[in-house]
C-alpha cells in the first residue's frame, strides 16, 4: 500500500470513529437546540395566527369539536307549555312534592326557556361564524402550528431524559478519555491506578444510591402514591452501572504510555474531584441512614434540566468556535497596534466580559472559549503563565453583566434586589476588576516589551484587518435580525442558547464550504494526531461535538455531586450554628466573606446561590447589611473561590482545555514563576473583593460609586 493510500485509509478510519463517538451526543444537542428554537417559533406562530384570523384559537381546534347539540325555540308558548307539563309530571311522581315542593311559576319557566334558547342561538351563531371563517389556508396553518406544538411538547416534556442521557453519555466520554477534573493530571501509572480505583468506588456508590432510591420509589408507587418520572430511576441506574463497568475495565488495562513509579501523596491529588465529593457525601449520608441521599439530590438537579442542557449548548458553541478562524481574525484587528502583552491582557478581559454574561457562569465560558483565548494570547507574545492567568480570570469578568442568568436567579429567589440594580453594580465592578488587573499586571507582571504602534501605522492595518470580518458580522447580524423580524425576539439570556449555536454553525459552514478554509489545527496540529485532519463541514461539527462531550461530562458530574455536597451542608446544620446577631457589621462582613469564598470553592454557582439564599442571606440582612451589597459581594466571593487553591476550579477548567504548562519557566523557574498563574488571579479578585466588601460599609460615597444606589438610611 502506498503512503498516500495508507494516510487516506487512516483518515477514513479516524472519520468513522469520530462519527460513532459523536453522533449520539450530536443528536442530544440538536434536539435541545430544536426544542429551544421550537418553543420560540411556536409562540410566534400563535401570535401570527391570532393577528391574521379572528378567533384563531377556536379555529385551530375546530376539527376536534362538533356542532352545538341544542335547539332554538321557534314557538315560545308551546315550549313553555311543554316545560310546565314536564314539571307537573315530575311533581306528580314525587310523594313529598306537596310537603316540600313549591308552586309552579309559569313566568320563571318562561324566563328559563328564553335564556336557554338565546344561549343556544348564540352558540349556533358562533359555530356558523367559525365555519364561515374556516378556510384551507387557516387549516393548513393550524396543521403546521399544532404539529410543531406536539413536536416541541414531545421534546420539552422529556428534558429530564435528555439531561440524563447527556450527563451519562458525556460522563462515559470523560471517563474513557480520562478527562475528569482533578487537582493535578495523571502523570504515572500509580496516579492512573489510584484515580481509576476512586472512580470505580464513586461510580459504584452512585449506582447503589440510585438503585436504593429506585426501590423506595417503586414501593411507594405500589402503595398507591402517585409519583412522576419513575422511568428516570432506570436511566440513572443503567447509566451509573455502565460507568462502573467502564472503570472496572480500565482498572484491568495496563497503561504503557505512562512511566512506572509515582508517589502516594501526588497520586491522591489525581483523584477526580467528583470522586472526592461522592465519597465524602456518601459517608455522611450513610452515617445518618440516608443511603439514597445522593440520588435524591441528583433528582433535584433534574428539576433544572433546561438550565443544564443549555450549559451543554454553550460548551458546544465554544468547541465550534475553536474550529473556526474567527478568533484569529478578531485578534488580527488588534495586532496592528502592537500592544504589549500586558495591555493586550487588559483589552482581552474587557472584551470577554460580554460573552461571559451570555454564558451565565465563569466555568462555562472557560470551557467554551478558554482554548481559543489562550492560543491567541500566546500568538500575541504573552508569556505562558500570564496567558494562563488571564484565561482563568477571563471567565470572572462578566458574571454580573446583563443578561447573566446567575443574576436573574438571584433576583428571582428574593425580592430584596432587582436585576437592574445588580447589572448596574456589575458594570461598575467590572471596571474596578479590570483596573485592579491592570495595576497588578504592570507592577508584578515582569518586564514589558515593545510599545504601541503610532496611529499612522495602526489605523490602516486595523482597517485592512476589519475587511475579512465583514462576512462574519453579516452572518451575526443576519441571524439576529431574522430572529427579531420573524420571531419578534431579541438576543438575551433566554434566546442566546438557541441563537449562538445557529450562528456558529453558519460561520463554520461559510468557512468550510465557501472559503474552503482548513481546520485551524492544520496550522498547529496536535501531537497525538497523525496524517491529514478531516476538514470538511460535517467532520468539523462532529469533531467539535466529540471534544465538547468529555468537557460537558466532566463539568456536569462535578455539578451533580456539588448539589449533593450543598444538600449535605444544609442538612448538617453547620450554617445554623452561625449566630444571627454578631453585634458588628465588620465582623459579619468578614465571616460572611470567608464562608462565601469557601462555598465557591466546593460548589457550582447555581447550587451555591440556592444554598446561600436559604442560609446566609437572612443573617446578612439581620445584621444590617444592604441586600444589594451582600449579593454583589456573594457573586464576587464565588469567583474568588473558583480562583483560589487548592481547588481553584477555573484553573482546573483552564488546564482541562489548554493542557499543562510546558515552558521552562513554568517547569523549572522560581516559586513565583511556577505559580504566577495562581498568584495573579488571587491578588486581582482578592483585592477587588476586599474593596467591594468593606468600602461600601465604611464610606457612603464608595457605596454609591460601587453599587450605583444611595446608601440606606
Amino acid at each position: 500500500m502506498t503512503t498516500g493510500s495508507r494516510l487516506y485509509a487512516e483518515s477514513g478510519n479516524r472519520t468513522r470513529s469520530l462519527t460513532l463517538a459523536s453522533v449520539p451526543m450530536l443528536v442530544i444537542l440538536v434536539l435541545t437546540l430544536l426544542a429551544s428554537v421550537g418553543e420560540t417559533l411556536h409562540s410566534r406562530l400563535l401570535e401570527i395566527g391570532g393577528e391574521t384570523w379572528p378567533d384563531y384559537f377556536n379555529l385551530r381546534i375546530i376539527g376536534q369539536t362538533s356542532a352545538p347539540d341544542c335547539q332554538v325555540v321557534s314557538d315560545e308558548e308551546a315550549a313553555v307549555d311543554l316545560a310546565v307539563a314536564a314539571k307537573k309530571a315530575e311533581k306528580s311522581d314525587d310523594p313529598f312534592a306537596d310537603v316540600f315542593g313549591e308552586q309552579i311559576d309559569r313566568e320563571d319557566i318562561r324566563a328559563s326557556v328564553i335564556a336557554t334558547s338565546r344561549a343556544c342561538e348564540h352558540r349556533r351563531a358562533q359555530w356558523d361564524r367559525l365555519q364561515s371563517l374556516n378556510s384551507p389556508g387557516v387549516q393548513a396553518f393550524a396543521v403546521m402550528e399544532t404539529g410543531l406544538s406536539q413536536a416541541v411538547l414531545l421534546v420539552t416534556g422529556n428534558r429530564r431524559v435528555l439531561l440524563g442521557l447527556m450527563l451519562l453519555f458525556c460522563a462515559a466520554a470523560a471517563t474513557l478519555g480520562r478527562q475528569h477534573i482533578a487537582l493535578r493530571p495523571v502523570e504515572s501509572r500509580l496516579d492512573d491506578r489510584v484515580a481509576t480505583v476512586s472512580q470505580l468506588v464513586a461510580n459504584g456508590l452512585l449506582t447503589a444510591s440510585t438503585w436504593l432510591y429506585r426501590q423506595q420509589e417503586l414501593a411507594q408507587a405500589d402503595a398507591g402514591m402517585p409519583l412522576a418520572h419513575l422511568f428516570m430511576h432506570d436511566i440513572w441506574v443503567a447509566g451509573f452501572g455502565t460507568l462502573t463497568l467502564i472503570s472496572l475495565w480500565q482498572l484491568r488495562q495496563q497503561r504503557d504510555d505512562l512511566p512506572a513509579g509515582g508517589s502516594w501523596p501526588r497520586a491522591m491529588l489525581s483523584v477526580p474531584l467528583y470522586s472526592f465529593m461522592c465519597l465524602s457525601a456518601s459517608i455522611q449520608f450513610a452515617y445518618h441512614g440516608f443511603y439514597h441521599g445522593i440520588a435524591v439530590y441528583l433528582t433535584m438537579m433534574a428539576e433544572l434540566s433546561a438550565l443544564f442542557l443549555n450549559l451543554g449548548l454553550y460548551v458546544w458553541v465554544g468547541m465550534l468556535l475553536a474550529r473556526t478562524h474567527l478568533p484569529r481574525k478578531v485578534f488580527d484587528v488588534l495586532r496592528p497596534w502592537k500592544l504589549p502583552p500586558k495591555w493586550l491582557g487588559v483589552v482581552v478581559l474587557l472584551l470577554t466580559a460580554l460573552p461571559t454574561a451570555y454564558s451565565g457562569a465563569s466555568g462555562i465560558f472557560i470551557l467554551a472559549a478558554g482554548l481559543t483565548l489562550y492560543r491567541e494570547l500566546r500568538r500575541a507574545g504573552t508569556s505562558e503563565q500570564l496567558a494562563l492567568a488571564t484565561t482563568a480570570i477571563s471567565g470572572s469578568m462578566g458574571t454580573m453583566l446583563r443578561p447573566c442568568l446567575l443574576v436573574v436567579i438571584v433576583a428571582t429567589l428574593n425580592n430584596s434586589v432587582t436585576t437592574d440594580e445588580m447589572f448596574s453594580a456589575g458594570a461598575r465592578v467590572l471596571l474596578l476588576t479590570a483596573s485592579v488587573y491592570a495595576i497588578y499586571v504592570f507592577l508584578i507582571g515582569g518586564p514589558s516589551k515593545g510599545q504601541i504602534a503610532p496611529l499612522r501605522e495602526a489605523v490602516p492595518g486595523m482597517l485592512r484587518a476589519l475587511l475579512p470580518l465583514v462576512p462574519y458580522v453579516a452572518i451575526f447580524a443576519g441571524v439576529i435580525l431574522l430572529w427579531n423580524v420573524l420571531l419578534d425576539r431579541g438576543l438575551d439570556e433566554f434566546s442566546a442558547p438557541a441563537i449562538l449555536p445557529l450562528i456558529l454553525l453558519l460561520v463554520l459552514a461559510f468557512e468550510r464550504l465557501v472559503l474552503k478554509s482548513p481546520d485551524p489545527d492544520t496550522e498547529e496540529p496536535p501531537q497525538n494526531v497523525r496524517g491529514p485532519l478531516p476538514t470538511g463541514f460535517p467532520s468539523s461539527v462532529l469533531r467539535a461535538t466529540r471534544e465538547s462531550s468529555a468537557l460537558i461530562g466532566a463539568l456536569l458530574m462535578l455539578m451533580a455531586l456539588s448539589v449533593s455536597v450543598g444538600g449535605l451542608i444544609e442538612r448538617s446544620g453547620l450554617l445554623e450554628l452561625f449566630p444571627e446577631q454578631l453585634g458588628s457589621v465588620w465582623l459579619t462582613l468578614t465571616l460572611l466573606m470567608g464562608l462565601l469564598v469557601f462555598i465557591g470553592m466546593i460548589m457550582d454557582p447555581y447550587g451555591a446561590v440556592l444554598l446561600v439564599n436559604a442560609t446566609l442571606a437572612p443573617i446578612a440582612l439581620n445584621n444590617g447589611i444592604d441586600p444589594l451589597h451582600f449579593w454583589v459581594m456573594t457573586v464576587l466571593a464565588f469567583e474568588m473561590g473558583y480562583l483560589t487553591p487548592p481547588v481553584a476550579l477555573n484553573h482546573l477548567l483552564t488546564r482541562q482545555v489548554v493542557g499543562v504548562p510546558t515552558s521552562p519557566e513554568s517547569l523549572h523557574g522560581t516559586f513565583w514563576q511556577r505559580n504566577f498563574r495562581f498568584i495573579l488571579p488571587v491578588l486581582v479578585m482578592g483585592s477587588t473583593l476586599i474593596m467591594v466588601t468593606y468600602l461600601p460599609a465604611w464610606w457612603d460615597a464608595a457605596f454609591q460609586l460601587l453599587l450605583g444606589i444611595q446608601p440606606p438610611g
